[in-house]
């Protein structure tokens, strides 16, 4: 015999609780927000969505890959302050080296990059 008490098959199972999807302001000063500023851009190869990016991070230089070639042309990003995720782990996103992610809304289905009123200094922190 188990020691286990008996419960009839019938007996609906008690439901686990839902993750609260909210997060503590500490989590949210876990992530690294910076202004950056866009050097270079080209379509990536056989990627019809993709952009890779030289950024000016104020303090160094990194390249990132964003999917927001069907919003935007390579020619128009150029010299524009765009908000990095600065302290994600790099990544190979269709071949290609990622080391950062930009932040952008989507509407109507375009990506739309958030953007600021005046000139902000690459490297600064935003949050």
């Amino acid at each position: 015999m188990s020691d286990e008490p008996m419960v009839p098959e019938n007996t609906p199972k008690a439901e686990e609780p839902k993750p609260d999807p909210k997060i503590s302001i500490n989590k949210f000063f876990e992530t690294e927000l910076r202004v950056a500023r866009i050097l270079e851009a080209e379509r990536v190869e056989n990627a019809d969505r993709l952009l890779k990016l030289q950024i000016d991070l104020g303090t160094e230089r990194r390249q990132l890959v964003a999917g927001i070639a069907e919003s935007y042309t390579p020619e128009s990003l150029i010299g524009r302050s765009i908000i990095v995720v600065a302290n994600l782990k790099p990544a190979r996103i269709r071949g290609v080296d990622s080391d950062g992610m930009l932040l952008a809304a989507t509407v109507d289905g375009r990506a739309v990059l958030a953007s600021f009123d005046g000139e902000i200094p690459p490297g600064t922190q935003v949050g």
